[in-house]
């Protein structure tokens, strides 16, 4: 999640929403990572998660997952849920929760959606406050 906190502070330099993921192998090393990115591109789909999602594939050759954790600072909305169950992401890991448009327990639960033909393990809370730190501190700036 440490990696994940450097990669959201990275985001903040193009004026995003600092939200950092980063999708770890079987083993745990770290194959990919990514920050917010709509405001430096201008790509409304270039959330953290998506991104480090992409090029966990790329660097895989393939785009299953399995085996992968994504760990990402803010719950996953239901985009990026979407993009989670799609790539076969076994286990997401989230710090803190997004009361108005989470997807991965708070106010949805896509994720985990008995009704999909994949529902990976969540884990939550994951340095919750320095993660709610971060984007509130963010947001209050602004």
């Amino acid at each position: 999640m440490r990696r994940a906190l450097a990669e959201a502070e990275r985001a903040t330099l193009s004026g995003d929403v600092p939200v950092g993921a980063v999708v770890l192998a079987q083993d745990g090393t770290v194959i990919a990572a990514g920050h917010n990115e709509r405001e430096a591109t201008g790509d409304p789909t270039a959330h953290a998660e998506v991104l480090a999602i992409r090029r966990a594939a790329e660097h895989l050759g393939q785009w299953r997952l399995t085996g992968c954790t994504l760990v990402v600072t803010l719950e996953p909305c239901t985009m990026c849920a979407g993009a989670i169950v799609q790539s076969r992401v076994d286990r997401v890991v989230y710090g803190a929760r997004d009361e108005k448009a989470g997807a991965a327990g708070s106010l949805w639960d896509v994720v985990r959606d008995r009704r999909l033909n994949h529902r990976p393990e969540v884990i939550t809370g994951v340095l919750e406050q320095e993660c709610a730190k971060q984007l509130t501190a963010f947001f209050r700036d602004r």
